[in-house]
């Protein structure tokens, strides 16, 4: 059973949508009992930075998602803004992220917004950094889909699973022991956010 976190923002049925198609059962919830006993846990969200943090703190499920990932290390997955607030800060707000790793998020900045447009918006393969059990399976075709403005710098290399150029190379996938974030949409990416999806599933 896969537990998403509802914080308000992100595309929650297509989620849970995709998770039915492998196979996999989940629940969609904001509350911090059911939060306490999953398993396995994924975090989604499109929007603000600050807005995320905001609702996350007032339906009190900061202290319990910092519970579930630091102590007790239950795998956890974030998507888009969901990786995004995973690091200490953004340009994007004024808040302190949740610190699970060593990143801050950038805004993209481009001389030429002709040929590199603000958001990152289609499709783009990514550059595997390191092994991991999130990515096998793939091939030189693997590609998914992102919509973005702001993109997570991680501050540690070996966190760094993925990486892709738009303008810039930027880190499209973190991994740190029981921590996973992908900056694109693996319920937007057909058979390859599928992949992804099932590889969590299966191997964490």
């Amino acid at each position: 059973m896969i537990t998403i976190i509802d914080y308000r923002t992100g595309n929650l049925g297509s989620i849970q949508n995709i998770l039915k198609r492998i196979g996999e059962s989940s629940i969609v919830t904001s509350d911090p009992l059911v939060v306490e006993k999953a398993e396995k846990i994924i975090l989604p969200g499109v929007g603000s930075f600050d807005t995320g943090m905001k609702n996350l703190a007032c339906l009190n499920l900061i202290e319990v998602l910092n519970h579930k990932v630091l102590k007790d290390q239950v795998p956890v997955l974030g998507i888009c803004l969901g990786m995004q607030l995973m690091a200490n800060k953004s340009d994007e707000g004024e808040l302190p992220g949740l610190g699970w790793i060593n990143a801050s998020v950038k805004k993209f900045k481009f001389d030429d917004s002709r040929e590199f447009k603000i958001p990152h918006m289609g499709w783009n393969f990514v550059t595997i950094n390191k092994s991991s059990l999130l990515v096998t399976d793939t091939s030189p075709e693997t590609r998914f889909y992102f919509v973005h403005s702001y993109y997570v710098s991680a501050c540690e290399e070996k966190d760094i699973l993925t990486s892709t150029n738009y303008g810039i190379t930027f880190t499209s996938a973190i991994e740190k022991e029981n921590i996973l974030g992908v900056q694109f949409h693996p319920e937007k990416s057909h058979k390859f956010g599928m992949m992804v999806l099932k590889n969590f599933v299966n191997n964490y």
